[in-house]
């Protein structure tokens, strides 16, 4: 299930085409960063991947642009600490963020992720949107909340993004559901869309496709990685 403002009909198809091709285009990586500083201007409009560690990030990101191994899937939450840039077809930049909420790191490793991820936020201008996951088979938890804080004071735009819809029976999916829609009454950053999805089936992901692909530059405006 896919909570979406997106146009039905002709209109809706189009967009969704238009993900479709936007999400097939060749994806390179770019580079990896561990400071602010170490970023560089670009005129592209870039989207970002936050969400806790083991939350399905990597795999999401993999299943969207349908690759296996594009984003680093990790089976040591908390060991990604440097933001991960890519290229999409020189009309979208996707930001791989590193997982928060791990309590096994020092306070020093979890405070330089603090100051890395918030300075990203607050001086990136080209940055459209963040796609915020959720494990949908729990409640959002302290540190998902602490992250929409930032969000929100950074003025940046954010979708929830739930994952690992597959695992929930219908009761629970409707908890996910319900939880997620009570966020939008709370934080005032956040989009009104919200996306339920599955790296596993590929539930949601045309949609969420579709969405962030509004975001991008025209085909045709499309600029080499740089």
């Amino acid at each position: 299930m896919t909570t979406t403002d997106q146009p039905g009909g002709e209109a809706g198809r189009a967009l969704l085409r238009r993900g479709h091709q936007l999400f097939t285009r060749p994806c390179t990586f770019l580079r990896a960063v561990s400071s602010v500083e170490q970023l560089t201007a670009e005129r592209i409009p870039e989207i970002a991947f936050a969400g806790r560690s083991n939350v399905g990030k990597s795999s999401l990101v993999n299943a969207l642009i349908n690759r296996k191994a594009m984003a680093r899937v990790s089976n040591t939450p908390g060991r990604t600490r440097e933001i991960i840039l890519f290229d999409l077809g020189g009309e979208l930049r996707i930001a791989d963020l590193p997982g928060y909420g791990f309590a096994r790191v020092s306070k020093a490793m979890a405070a330089g992720w603090h100051r890395l991820i918030d300075a990203y936020l607050r001086q990136r201008p080209q940055l459209k949107r963040v796609c915020l996951l959720v494990d949908a088979r729990h409640e959002p938890h302290a540190a998902d909340l602490e992250m929409m804080k930032m969000l929100d004071s950074a003025a940046v735009s954010y979708v929830i993004v739930l994952t690992k819809m597959d695992k929930l029976n219908a009761t629970e999916r409707q908890r996910a559901i319900n939880d997620a829609g009570k966020l939008r009454e709370v934080f005032t950053a956040i989009h009104p869309e919200f996306f339920a999805t599955s790296a596993e089936t590929g539930e949601g992901l045309a949609e969420l496709r579709a969405h962030l692909a509004r975001l991008a530059k025209p085909s045709d405006e499309g600029n080499k990685p740089g």
